[in-house]
């Protein structure tokens, strides 16, 4: 083998070799950013601020937290889905995330620009009233509806999965309700402590603490079964609405062609801070149903929610408001 042959062979190497060597080293240089894709004050900030102290420890390198709400999230992914694929930036979503497909028009392919990294957890979601509200049960609800009486409720957003549980859950009842979208968590909190909007669907990490303060009153949750987190609730099911399941969940993503060393060693990394006790205690605390995953079963498990959601937008004639 001639001279000028060894060179080449040498050069292919090095470019095999130098992006497994770069990934391996991640990460190098700071910071690190988690983009939490609703606005402060919802689960989804929440999620991001408690895992980012401990992100940080771990990797030796600056984590911080940047909220880009908007759009049921879609505002936020997409601003992760078009950033370099570096291991600096990823997104912390919600449910909507496997819902936005199915109503809007994305700057983003969900399925091609984006990579699944972690799935955090899931969990039920909660409809409560206003502790003033004349709703002491969902019965009261159904029968106000169905009554003609003007009944609206709050959720984090339009085309969100709180929207759409209530959707079909009304549908399922021919019950007539008013859905009040909010730009997030936050805002949504604040309006429904204030009791300008009588009824509130959300996660039991966003709603449990004002459940507890006795401001707003549980009514049912929107999981198969009852929550550990709130044991005395009934779920949408047992009043009547057989097979209704609709749970919540929290997720890590990262750009699509971040090397695949990358976004393994990310999600250990997210699994051994969900194992640590301060991580742990801070999200089980508020409701979340903490889960391993690797980023093929979390990926799995996103692609099966947008697949339910997508059929329950259709054969509801769901659209984006």
């Amino acid at each position: 083998m001639n001279a000028w042959w060894r060179w080449l062979i040498a050069c292919l190497a090095c470019c095999v070799v130098v992006p497994q060597a770069a990934a391996q080293a991640w990460p190098t240089r700071q910071p690190i950013k988690l983009v939490a894709v609703f606005p402060p004050g919802g689960s989804v900030d929440q999620v991001a601020r408690i895992l980012a102290p401990a992100l940080q420890q771990q990797l030796g390198q600056t984590v911080v937290v940047d909220n880009k709400g908007g759009a049921s999230g879609a505002i936020g992914t997409g601003a992760v889905a078009q950033s370099a694929p570096d291991g600096y930036t990823f997104a912390v979503v919600f449910d909507t995330h496997g819902v936005n497909p199915s109503l809007m028009a994305l700057s983003y392919d969900t399925r091609k620009d984006l990579t699944t990294v972690a799935l955090i957890g899931s969990g039920a979601m909660v409809l409560t009233a206003h502790a003033d509200a004349p709703f002491k049960t969902l019965a009261d609800v159904i029968a106000a509806a169905k009554a003609g009486k003007p009944v609206s409720y709050g959720s984090i957003g339009s085309g969100s999965l709180g929207h759409l549980a209530m959707t079909q859950f009304a549908r399922g009842d021919r019950l007539e309700l008013v859905h009040v979208p909010y730009r997030g968590g936050g805002p949504l909190v604040n309006d429904a402590l204030a009791g300008h909007v009588p009824l509130a669907i959300g996660s039991v990490f966003l709603l449990k603490p004002h459940i507890d303060s006795k401001r707003l009153r549980a009514l049912a949750v929107t999981t198969g079964q009852r929550s550990p987190f709130l044991p005395d609730v009934p779920t949408i099911a047992e009043s009547g609405a057989a097979g209704f399941d609709a749970p919540a969940w929290w997720a890590v993503l990262a750009p699509a062609k971040t090397p695949p060393e990358i976004v393994q060693r990310m999600n250990q990394e997210i699994v051994k801070a969900l194992h640590s006790s301060e991580v742990a205690g801070k999200l089980a605390a508020q409701g979340i149903d903490l889960r391993d995953s690797t980023p093929a079963s979390a990926q799995a498990f996103i692609e099966t929610q947008m697949d339910t959601w997508a059929k329950v937008v259709k054969d509801n004639g769901i659209k984006a408001e």
